[in-house]
């Protein structure tokens, strides 16, 4: 399983708390994260862009089976600075979405032969965030990644909108922007619970720490 990304699925790496490590522990199998930090869509540095900050450059061919993917939200927030983002949505994903970045990276994706999870970012329901102007492009990107869903049976759109109990903290770190080890874990689990029939191995449950 092949793992490319932001800052959302690379979180919590260095201290084995990520995205990749909570659906290896639920599945049992081995996933290669290629996640970076601060990676966008529309990176115009070639060198940076090629050791990863540049989303499509982060893909590798190998015999995937299931390719967990993210991405857009850099290029939200620092193309249109949570503003008018009309333009910048355009050219991730069009309103029906059928064209875009985003659905040319998922249809090179699945030319490898594997089943795609294109996975939405985190809310902060109840609590302050940096980027709480964001909200309203967040759920059209969502809505048009549900259209994306909607057109191609060999990928799916895993949204994490509703992921965050109203008015937790324990899902984000103190920057209210990136997810902590407990919300990497969730956000894992929740992709395993996903993907999990598809390559045969149904995950385990785990408790949440509200639970």
């Amino acid at each position: 399983m092949l793992l490319v990304g932001d800052s959302m699925l690379a979180s919590n790496r260095a201290v084995g708390g990520s995205v990749s490590d909570a659906i290896e522990a639920a599945i049992g199998l081995e996933v290669v994260d290629r996640s970076v930090v601060g990676a966008s869509y529309f990176h115009a540095l070639p060198l940076s862009g090629a050791a990863g900050l540049k989303l499509t450059e982060q893909f590798r061919p190998g015999p995937w089976k299931v390719i967990v993917a993210n991405g857009g939200g850099n290029d939200l927030l620092f193309g249109c600075g949570c503003g008018d983002c009309r333009n910048v949505l355009d050219r991730l994903i069009s309103a029906d979405g059928r064209s875009g970045a985003i659905p040319s990276y998922v249809s090179e994706l699945r030319s490898s032969g594997a089943y795609v999870v294109y996975v939405g970012y985190l809310r902060n329901p109840g609590t302050s965030t940096p980027i709480k102007a964001c909200g309203p492009a967040g759920n059209e990107l969502d809505r048009r990644l549900a259209e994306l869903d909607r057109l191609d049976p060999g990928m799916t759109f895993i949204p994490m909108s509703d992921l965050v109990p109203y008015g937790s903290t324990l899902y984000h770190q103190i920057d209210r922007i990136h997810p902590s080890r407990t919300g990497s874990r969730e956000i894992g689990l929740r992709i395993a619970r996903a993907i999990g029939p598809v390559l045969g191995r149904p995950p385990d449950t785990y408790v949440s720490p509200e639970q």
